[in-house]
């Protein structure tokens, strides 16, 4: 008789025992695989909440940062340079610098590689005699915004006024009854008035505003200017005003720097806040994420050798009782010749053969369980994503391995009766 006769007529005659040794072994097969499965769902699922919060929030901020920019523009400028050694009392008081400047500190900002400021428009502006109208009126002069050399070019907040053109506030329009395209007489040189501001309730509404160049000449002022206008960046930080300073005080020492406050920049801040509560966020979601995985693999380094502990154990008593069952048996086969390494090796290859099918087995009810409870307990993710090839094939390797290793002890010791003990009584 040979082993493989002898395994499957053991097989054959004693069902239960084997289906028994296969369904535990299918059992740790399943466990191993399920959990497996389970972390990896956790870890998609995981990367995909950050992912899709990460862009939410990427998505709410830009939509934040551009009414910033809007409500920013149309605040206008805010941040205001005048010249070394001007007194801001008197700035305060009569609403521009009565120092001057050179109007190459424009030029010198912008091809700086400044980050705080965005916009540059140097400006004259100084109170006069209108003598044609018998009229005080704020004469502000201004070029084109000088752009920055680097970074994206933006469009300018405020068009130049081009020369022999004029712009003219609102109460100055009323009172004076002026019209678009009149041509009026400042100081005897003749302009064309092409534009009128609207009502603004700020000293804008009695201001005149002609070319950089002509108010130069007009005050004798070439090449001068008493103020650099400029629209703050979106910074972030708790003393912007102070970062702002720092960095142009770098490239022109002296000059003073304000901030004219107002409620959109206090929306700014707002909106900061909310960036950093935004960032907050994702990184306790992060942690959480984090902790749930952590307390799933320590759940799974438990769980799992439990199982194979169990179910090992359950097939080393499962063979054991095969043996005791086949106590007559086995002395009958050694007393007709048959070899105790035939015996031992039939036992150890019925365990392998279980493990086989049982590895296969659990690899097959893992992938029903899976798809089926897969929106309960896996996110819905399709069994690919979350299963691995490798760990089928290093199951099918190392289940009947183990099995035998279960086996190993009871079958040894059916491999060793003693014939003549065994059927002494029988």
């Amino acid at each position: 008789m040979n082993i493989r006769t002898l395994i499957s007529k053991e097989i054959g005659y004693r069902k239960i025992n084997f289906m028994l040794s296969i369904i535990a072994t299918a059992l740790a097969a399943a466990t191993f695989i399920i959990t497996g499965s389970l972390l990896r769902s956790t870890d998609l699922e995981t990367a995909k909440i950050i992912d899709e919060k990460v862009a939410q929030t990427k998505k709410e901020m830009a939509h934040l940062e551009d009414e910033i920019r809007k409500s920013m523009k149309g605040l206008g400028f805010n941040i205001y340079i005048f010249p070394e050694g001007q007194e801001l009392s008197e700035v305060y008081e009569k609403g521009y610098a009565s120092k001057t400047m050179p109007e190459e500190y424009a030029t010198r900002l912008a091809n700086s590689d400044i980050v705080t400021v965005n916009h540059l428009l140097p400006t004259l502006t100084q109170v006069i005699d209108w003598p044609e109208y018998k009229r005080k009126v704020v004469l502000i002069g201004l070029r084109g915004e000088v752009p920055k050399q680097h970074g994206k070019p933006k469009k300018p907040l405020l068009e130049p006024v081009p020369e022999g053109e004029l712009v003219i506030g609102f109460e100055l329009k009323n009172s004076l009854n002026l019209k678009l395209g009149d041509v009026v007489k400042l100081r005897d040189k003749e302009f064309t008035i092409t534009k009128f501001h609207e009502e603004r309730g700020t000293k804008d509404d009695i201001t005149v505003w002609m070319n950089l160049n002509e108010a130069q000449l007009m005050l004798d002022k070439e090449g001068q200017i008493n103020s650099i206008l400029a629209l703050e960046c979106n910074c972030a930080t708790i003393d912007r005003l102070g970062e702002i300073r720092k960095e142009l005080g770098e490239i022109l020492p002296g000059t003073k720097i304000i901030e004219q406050g107002s409620k959109a920049l206090a929306r700014a801040e707002s909106r900061n806040s909310a960036k950093a509560v935004a960032k907050q966020q994702v990184k306790t979601m992060q942690e959480e994420r984090i902790a749930l995985k952590e307390k799933r693999e320590e759940f799974a380094a438990t769980l799992v050798p439990l199982i194979g502990i169990i179910c090992m154990a359950a097939i080393a008593f499962l063979t054991f009782i095969n043996s005791k069952e086949r106590m007559y048996e086995v002395g009958l086969l050694l007393a007709l010749g048959i070899r105790s390494s035939t015996i031992l090796v039939s036992f150890l290859l019925k365990a392998v053969l279980g493990g086989l099918l049982g590895g296969i087995g659990g690899i097959i009810l893992a992938l029903v369980l899976i798809s089926s409870l897969s929106q309960s307990f896996f996110a819905g993710y399709p069994i690919a994503e979350i299963t691995s090839t490798r760990e089928f094939i290093i199951l099918i390797i190392c289940m009947p391995l183990f099995t035998a290793i279960a086996a190993w002890l009871p079958s040894f010791m059916a491999a060793q009766y003693d014939p003549a003990e065994v059927l002494r009584n029988d």
